[in-house]
């Protein structure tokens, strides 16, 4: 009867299933309807969706724009369906069908397009905008952001922002987003804001932040081009709070428009100023908009609660005199007046946490820089300059969720201490407004100078999922480093106090322009250390990775980005408990580096192994696995499987020359029937 049962548990082992063909993560994705597909031809494999949208000026009527947007769709997808915005008149479509929704279902042609207008004039609050009354001389009065344009068409020229367009997919690998826009014919864009028109374009670069000036051939621009971005450029080099976009884009429209304000940033990194504003000002709308772009709780997104509204508005004004300052551009008489305007009726009597005992909406234009700054200035004061307001301003941007009042109280204490604490609740809580500070009180707290710290990467090795990870054979220092998706990326960062003072380090690992992870560690005069910082991509694509002044490129792959040609093991029979090393051959599924975590799968088992490979090349990536029982088994890396024996008289007979598996298996079952004849 033993040898009864011997035969049936290797039958049944030996029957196991490859596996589903394809690279499996073991997490199931989102929108899943089927398992992964088997492997992606070079020709075709893709895990990012992409979308060109080309914006078309249409001077005849005024009114309206025209978009199209063309969709490029990775085989993953199954299906995917947009959504416009409600005022988007669809013109024609190729490769989609109206749903009885409304929405615009994908057909399954290779590039679908959509064409649609939208309208150019718009009124009223459109992003964030500059309504500061140092720049005109006069307060607006309420309700004047809403009678002027936020966006415009002349007919000779117009600045539109560029259409949202909604994406609901299923797909069987987990896919990444990217849009490219441009503008038909004359004009310029930087995704969220365009400009149709003749147009001169100049930029900067700093930290690894390109800032683009488009001058329009309308506008008649009051200062020099070159100082419009040494201004902003400086600001970007000057603005510590851990992170900065690989663009921002600016726009100097014409003002002989009813404008709504003197600025306005709309999207993620994007904003027009109008042509005649000083630099400066005081505060300068150019510095005003560009603080903006480094807000991301400013999106709504993310967002502010009530009771911290007033900080997205009081930020930007303060900062804008503060950096303006700074570069020169005003002097301390005029930086201390636009704190001092907080101190008058009627903005000083209302309480900035409670925006329904707001005088207006310039309450946080106006009161809100003066109890910002004097929060800066106290913290300044109580930690010898080793902290400041920006740590508060890095700290909230590191959470990446909306703002409350107790995470702005808490990063405070964080950086000034319970007295500082005690100081914000009074002004924000109460109508209670401080008084600006004088010169000399501003130079004992604003020339003490931060100990210096040098912040970078620790060499260039990371580690995903847990493994050390290194470029792939034939990826140059320049190109992305390749990761799985939805794998923990470790970044090694190395921190030095190089003062003569203790001090306070923040380790900031920044991705696209968003803070994904943040440690703050006190250092002793002349310490070195280093910690890890880590990210997990939730989406193929290409990023942008900032650590301290260190940058470097990530690349994305989903799965499908890589396919098994071979897979072997060794020995291919063996002893129970005895190590068997699967070694399965990987390379690259289309043009561009591959990277995944393979799984080796038994019976028993999953063995996880990251890998990366560059595009015409392959690697090896081995596992080792044991079996506890007698047996046949069945290893299988995606759609590759190969078989190992494990001891017992089925090894044995299979040892014998001219025994293989079936003539062994037979052999075992004619004696077990033998043996129980004769019992």
């Amino acid at each position: 009867m033993n040898y009864r049962v011997v035969v049936v548990t290797v039958l049944l082992i030996g029957s196991l299933p490859a596996g589903v063909a394809g690279l499996e993560t073991g997490r199931t994705p989102e929108y899943s309807l089927a398992e992964p597909a088997v492997t992606a031809s070079p020709a075709t494999a893709s895990d990012v969706l992409h979308r060109t949208t080309v914006l078309r000026h249409l001077p005849e009527r005024g009114d309206t724009f025209e978009t199209e947007t063309t969709f490029r769709v990775p085989d993953s997808v199954s299906e995917f369906e947009v959504d416009l915005e409600s005022e988007a008149s669809v013109s024609t479509t190729d490769g989609f069908e109206r749903t009885d929704d409304g929405a615009y279902r994908w057909t399954g042609d290779d590039e679908p397009t959509i064409r649609f207008t939208m309208p150019t004039d718009r009124t009223g609050y459109e992003g964030h905008r500059d309504g500061s009354a140092a720049t005109t001389g006069a307060e607006r009065t309420a309700g004047s952001a809403e009678r002027g344009y936020t966006f415009v068409d002349t007919g000779d020229w117009g600045v539109v922002r560029v259409p949202s367009v909604g994406i609901s997919l299923q797909r069987t690998d987990p896919v990444g987003h990217e849009e490219t826009v441009t503008v038909e014919g004359p004009g310029a864009t930087g995704g969220d804001i365009a400009f149709f028109g003749e147009v001169a374009e100049y930029e900067r670069t700093v930290a690894g932040e390109t800032i683009r000036l488009a001058v329009p051939a309308a506008a008649d621009l009051r200062e020099d081009p070159d100082d419009v971005l040494e201004t902003l450029a400086a600001a970007s080099a000057s603005l510590d709070v851990g992170a900065s976009h690989d663009e921002v884009f600016v726009v100097a429209v014409p003002d002989d428009v009813d404008w709504a304000a003197r600025g306005i940033q709309y999207g993620q990194s994007d904003a027009w100023v109008v042509a005649d504003a000083s630099l400066e000002d005081a505060p300068s709308v150019w510095l005003h908009e560009y603080v903006h772009t480094r807000q991301p709780y400013a999106n709504p997104d993310v967002g502010t609660a009530t009771e911290t509204a007033w900080l997205v508005e009081a930020q930007a004004e303060y900062y804008a005199a503060t950096l303006a300052l700074e570069q020169g551009s005003i002097d301390f008489r005029e930086f201390r007046s636009v704190l001092e305007r907080g101190e008058r009726s009627p903005y000083a009597d209302d309480v900035l946490a409670d925006p329904g005992t707001w005088t207006g909406e310039r309450t946080a234009y106006v009161k809100g820089p003066l109890v910002y700054g004097e929060l800066d200035r106290q913290i300044r004061v109580e930690t010898d300059g080793d902290r400041t307001l920006a740590d508060v301003f890095r700290a909230l941007s590191a959470r990446g969720d909306r703002v409350t009042e107790r995470a702005f109280l808490e990063a405070v204490e964080d950086a000034g201490g319970s007295d500082v604490r005690s100081t914000a609740e009074r002004y924000t809580r109460t109508p209670e407004a401080p008084t600006a500070w004088h010169r000399r009180d501003h130079g004992d707290a604003f020339d003490l100078e931060a100990p210096a710290i040098t912040t970078g990467l620790d060499g260039e090795g990371l580690e995903v999922a847990g493994e050390p990870w290194d470029r792939p054979a034939g990826q140059g220092d320049g190109s992305p480093v390749p990761v799985p998706v939805g794998e923990p990326v470790a970044v090694p960062v190395a921190l030095e106090n190089v003062d003569d003072r203790d001090g306070t380090a923040d380790a900031t690992l920044a991705v696209d322009g968003k803070i994904v992870d943040h440690h703050q560690l006190a250092l002793e005069s002349g310490e070195r250390t280093t910690t890890s910082l880590a990210w997990t991509p939730s989406e193929p694509g290409e990023y942008a990775v900032r650590v301290g002044d260190d940058r470097f490129a990530v690349l994305v792959r989903s799965p499908s980005s890589v396919r098994v040609t071979d897979l072997a093991v060794e020995p291919e029979r063996a002893d129970p408990g005895d190590p068997v090393t699967a070694t399965a051959t990987v390379a690259a599924a289309d043009s561009r580096p591959g990277a995944a975590v393979l799984e080796f799968r038994t019976g028993d088992e999953t063995v996880e192994r990251p890998v990366s490979v560059a595009p015409g090349e392959r690697t090896t990536v081995d596992a080792t696995l044991t079996f506890a029982d007698d047996g046949r088994y069945e290893v299988a890396v995606a759609d590759r499987s190969v078989t190992v024996t494990v001891g017992g008289a089925l090894s044995r007979l299979e040892a014998i020359p001219g025994f293989g598996g079936a003539v062994a298996l037979a052999a075992l079952a004619v004696a077990a029937l033998l043996l129980a004849r004769r019992r």
